[in-house]
């Protein structure tokens, strides 16, 4: 089985980061989701910042995250935005 730093976008330290928060495998993160799997990310990681979460929408859609198109960019800046509410 493939480890998540086969995804695109995800290197060793984002890799070593998601399984400290469950999320062992590229199924898990598909299945999860970029926005869930930032939110736990983000509880235990509070220095992640929007391009993670970017690079894991990017992961997820099998995209470098700098491709991902505006309008889901702005989503999830908005999303990013609210959690720092």
């Amino acid at each position: 089985m493939a480890g998540l730093n086969s995804m695109k976008n995800i290197g060793k330290e984002l890799e070593r980061k998601l399984t400290a928060v469950g999320v062992d495998s590229p199924e898990a993160l598909k299945e999860l989701g970029a926005k869930h799997a930032f939110f736990k990310l983000k509880g235990v990681f509070p220095q992640v910042c929007l391009v993670h979460l970017y690079a894991l929408e990017g992961a997820v859609q099998d995209m470098e995250f700098n491709s991902l198109p505006e309008d889901k960019k702005r989503e999830l800046k908005e999303f990013s935005d609210f959690l720092k509410r």
